[in-house]
């Protein structure tokens, strides 16, 4: 029996780029690849920089530290909970500016 509907061609699909960028990273000496946002590349090399080593290392230092979720995942994590510490920390000195000051 045909269908009443004529049938549609094929929806063409446009290619998406991604915004993730791929590096290579070496981990516990072994090279693999990650994919991050461009903003996540530039946090972990300013974190890096704080903590006077490389991506390598630090990385190296993460995936130490990881659960069971995937390199990539805890890299994130890593990221969001290393800049909440200092924001934490940045409110902590301004209330004690504040007691300071209305003592």
């Amino acid at each position: 029996m045909a269908s009443p509907l004529p049938r549609r061609a094929p929806h063409k699909r446009l290619p998406v780029s991604s915004s993730l960028v791929i590096h290579n990273v070496v981990v516990a000496g072994r090279r693999t690849s990650v994919r991050l946002e461009p903003v996540m590349w530039e946090a972990l090399q300013e974190i890096a920089r704080q903590r006077e080593t490389n991506i390598n290392q630090l990385v190296t230092e993460i995936d130490r530290r990881r659960d069971s979720s995937s390199l990539t995942a805890a890299i994130r994590v890593f990221i969001v909970d290393f800049y909440r510490s200092a924001a934490a920390a940045q409110g902590d000195r301004a209330a004690d500016l504040r007691v300071r000051l209305t003592s």
